[in-house]
């Protein structure tokens, strides 16, 4: 107990005394859990402290959470996080305790907690207009449109702005529709796009599709490296929808839907060579080619601004959210001037699409990333995390799977290499381990066993080692 109290310097009072409580409860055979300082994991060193914390607690919030709001919400730990404070990679809970976030919830937070230009650019906008109507000219607007549009390939310059990737995607949809005269759409198997009308259609899961009314939405064969039966063969799996086409619709298509590394489905690159076949078979089928980036996208992979382009294609429709603004309520939909006309055939408005608050702080969120240079820190930390997580898999059987590409990581916990066992419940163990540890990762996959670690961009070097040292310590001990 002598040598806990020479490490609690990195860790709070909170956690030493459940690492005692741990201690204490061990079997008398069991070895002791730290034998030097170098055994338990440090956090590397922040130069921020919270202001001290005088609301209700994490208890209070619960009850409160279980009496007014839906019981379809969750949430993850068995001790569930009470998340008062942000600054940039970290958070902080009630106690003014630090957690490294390896999630950005859940994709969002791009260029860190409470960044201070986009917070500038929040506060600044707020205090001279909140909110207008895009039946007025403001500047906002028109100036993120401009440097939204400037990232884009090929003719993609025409936005519309929402308030969320669900919001977007059912727009896209319906401009496919409008555009082409057809119904039909063809998607992923284990796709998430959202939870409204028609992207619950394209969404291809069942955990997340009521039983309501769905209609013209296909689901093609999934290009699953990892367990899809033609392995990393694109060619092999594109054929599927070549096939849905013939068999499945009257020989045309609205379009297709697709995320280049679905995230909700548990971090899955597509296979390479998948996205410019099916984008051929689907021109060629009178339909439009709609990438979603609402997760993958703003710089989150490293290698490219938008995920699609590691695959050489362009879409037609891009759709966006989540990274765009920081944190920010705000989604966007992007196409050509041609496809963009079909929406001046009725009146399509947006009451909150394109707020001066919002478009302010996705303006900041482009300037910080050019700025600070993120997509390369994506590149550069991502990749060094995804080796590190490599080579954690030589060390751990239950990790089979590392995947992914930059800040965008997916590591799937199995009970057996050769079957592929989702383990499930081992999954919620590391995770909960390593939040009492100051980690916080994600999870996802159609079984539930994928870490999803989807952390800001910002996030260091020094982030990634903490973060693999806590899952190799917490595995090492199961």
């Amino acid at each position: 107990m002598q040598r806990i109290s020479k490490i609690s310097g990195a860790l709070s009072g909170s956690y030493l005394q459940l690492c005692r409580r741990s201690l204490s409860r061990l079997p008398q055979t069991q070895p002791a859990l730290v034998d030097d300082d170098a055994v338990l994991p440090k956090m590397p060193p922040f130069d921020y402290s919270p202001p001290p914390y005088t609301g209700p607690s994490a208890a209070e919030i619960l009850k409160k959470r279980q009496e007014y709001l839906s019981p379809s919400l969750f949430h993850f730990y068995s001790n569930p996080l009470n998340s008062v404070d942000g600054k940039m990679q970290y958070l902080f809970d009630e106690n003014g305790r630090r957690y490294l976030d390896a999630f950005g919830g859940i994709a969002t937070v791009c260029c860190g907690h409470c960044h201070p230009d986009v917070v500038e650019a929040i506060v600044s906008q707020t205090q001279r207009l909140q909110h207008s109507t895009v039946l007025y000219l403001n500047h906002a607007i028109a100036e993120f449109a401009e440097a939204l549009a400037s990232k884009m390939p090929g003719d993609l310059k025409v936005v519309f702005f929402t308030n969320s990737g669900t919001e977007a995607n059912e727009l896209a949809m319906m401009i496919a529709r409008l555009y082409t005269g057809c119904h039909d759409i063809i998607s992923l198997r284990n796709a998430y796009h959202g939870n409204a009308a028609a992207t619950m259609s394209a969404t291809a899961q069942c955990n997340y599709k009521f039983n309501v009314v769905q209609t013209g939405v296909h689901h093609a064969l999934n290009p699953d490296q990892y367990r899809g039966v033609f392995g990393s063969d694109g060619l092999k799996y594109a054929k599927d929808v070549q096939d849905l086409i013939d068999y499945g619709t009257c020989g045309n298509v609205a379009g297709f839907l697709a995320e280049a590394i679905q995230g909700v489905g548990g971090i899955l690159e597509l296979a390479p060579g998948y996205l410019p076949a099916v984008y051929g078979t689907i021109k060629k089928a009178g339909g439009l080619c709609i990438a979603d980036e609402v997760q993958s996208g703003f710089a989150r992979t490293g290698s490219h601004f938008w995920g699609f382009e590691a695959h050489g294609v362009v879409p037609d429709i891009v759709t966006m959210a989540k990274g765009i603004g920081n944190g920010v309520p705000i989604g966007a939909v992007v196409t050509t001037p041609e496809i963009a006309k079909v929406l001046t055939y009725r009146t399509y408005f947006n009451t909150f699409g394109g707020n001066p608050v919002s478009t302010a702080s996705g303006l900041a969120v482009l300037r910080v990333i050019e700025k600070e240079k993120l997509q390369e820190n994506a590149h550069v930390v991502g990749s060094y995390l995804k080796d590190r997580l490599t080579s954690l898999k030589e060390k751990h059987e239950i990790i089979g799977d590392v995947r992914g590409r930059g800040l965008m990581l997916g590591v799937e916990l199995v009970t057996d290499r050769q079957l592929k066992t989702p383990a499930k419940v081992e999954t919620l163990h590391v995770m909960d381990k390593m939040k009492e540890m100051g980690v916080l990762i994600g999870k996802g996959g159609f079984y539930g066993n994928v870490f999803r670690i989807t952390p800001p961009l910002c996030f260091t070097k020094e982030d990634a080692d903490f973060l693999v040292d806590v899952m190799d310590y917490t595995m090492s001990r199961m």
